[in-house]
């Protein structure tokens, strides 16, 4: 029996309402996410990107005191579900992108825009909405390279991750 809720007359999975989504994300952050890196914002240690360090005391005090300290000497950061909460994810994104190295990658997934209630005006933890759009297009302005996407998967989120290119 597939268990669902509905919110403002909608029908989602009820595993929508779990925390923990980046086990979604995983098969394909670990493809491209290789030697040392951060998982930003994983809430638990047992739910880090396997192989990563994980940043877990809450996103927004984390997300901009890296132990890295804006040295680029990452191989990769992976976020899941965590820029949406920070009042300047434009800096946080500058600053997680400090800390990569040249080729490093830069894996983010979000959540998307046809789940209503992660939309800011209905759930007050999230500040921001995202598209992989929008993600992919600051993406390019900062020089990131080989940037890849998704569209909305089944737990209404979005993956996008890119290398840091060179100066």
């Amino acid at each position: 029996m597939i268990r669902t809720f509905i919110y403002k007359g909608k029908e989602y999975p009820e595993y929508e309402k779990s925390w923990f989504a980046s086990r979604f994300a995983f098969p394909f952050a670990l493809e491209v996410c290789q030697g040392k890196g951060y998982d930003v914002g994983c809430y638990k240690e047992e739910w880090a990107l396997p192989g990563s360090i994980p940043i877990d005391d809450g996103p927004v005090f984390d997300a901009f005191y890296l132990p890295c300290k804006g040295n680029p000497e990452m191989d990769y950061i992976f976020s899941s579900h965590c820029l949406e909460h920070l009042p300047d994810w434009v800096r946080a994104f500058d600053y997680w992108t400090s800390c990569l190295k040249t080729g490093g990658v830069l894996f983010l997934y979000l959540p998307a825009y046809s789940q209503e209630y992660w939309r800011p005006w209905n759930n007050r933890k999230h500040i921001h909405i995202f598209s992989p759009k929008i993600i992919r297009d600051l993406m390019v302005d900062r020089g990131y390279v080989h940037i890849f996407n998704s569209g909305r998967d089944l737990y209404d989120s979005f993956m996008v991750f890119g290398e840091k290119g060179g100066k």
